[in-house]
């Protein structure tokens, strides 16, 4: 009688871990996405975004750095006010039109300008997910993974980038019943190939709704090759 009941649990476990493979396998990358989208922007705010917050980032050999920071979608305007160790940095875009407090270009590389750019094309970017993902010259996979992450299973979204976009390889973890964005990932490519030891991983936590839309409230960034810890970004 034991190796009967033994030979059902085993049959039983089989088939829920084949259901669980073809739930994953039914479910297409549009699909989940939507679903992504639905949980995060239920009233379909993302288009029409006119929200405020403050992030404080924190790092573990530098000082904190607190960011004002204030995305208006619909007039095209962007404006983030740094603070760190008393200095005062302020950037402004409104409607492609720039304005910053900073004179010099940073270490050579870029100009205020360019910086002013970069960081709205961050913020709008992170805090804009998964929303995001609809954007042109974004090239979701159609086929859903599940993963193993942390010791938690996943359905995973995989996203490529035209190359005027950007060249890097995106992973995007949704909780697979309320399809919550927890964390994403992403690996550098050279010559089309992704290099694994590349790129970062960033946990996400905490919820907080911004302007209608659910957004993760803390951010812990981690190097993919050795799981080396790089900072926080805190929503206050």
């Amino acid at each position: 009688m034991k190796p009967y009941i033994a030979t059902v649990l085993l049959i039983i476990s089989l088939a829920i871990g084949n259901l669980q493979h073809i739930v994953a396998q039914e479910l297409t990358g549009t699909e989940l996405l939507e679903k992504a989208i639905s949980y995060h922007d239920p009233s379909h705010q993302w288009p029409t975004f006119d929200g405020a917050f403050q992030v404080t980032m924190t790092t573990p050999e530098g000082s904190p750095r607190v960011s004002e920071i204030k995305i208006n979608l619909l007039e095209e305007k962007f404006h983030l006010v740094q603070n760190r160790d008393s200095v005062t940095t302020r950037y402004t875009i409104n409607k492609g039109k720039c304005l910053t407090s900073l004179t010099d270009s940073i270490s050579g590389k870029r100009t205020p300008c360019e910086t002013a750019a970069l960081y709205k094309n961050y913020y709008t970017y992170l805090y804009g997910l998964p929303m995001k993902l609809k954007d042109d010259g974004t090239n979701v996979s159609e086929v859903v993974e599940r993963k193993t992450f942390k010791g938690k299973e996943y359905l995973v979204l995989k996203a490529s980038y035209d190359e005027a976009v950007g060249s890097d390889i995106w992973y995007f973890y949704f909780d697979p019943e309320t399809y919550a964005m927890e964390i994403y990932q992403f690996f550098k490519t050279e010559d089309g190939s992704m290099q694994k030891d590349s790129g970062e991983y960033i946990l996400l936590s905490e919820e907080k709704t911004i302007d209608g839309i659910k957004v993760p409230k803390i951010r812990a960034w981690y190097y993919n090759k050795d799981d080396k810890y790089l900072g926080t970004d805190s929503l206050n």
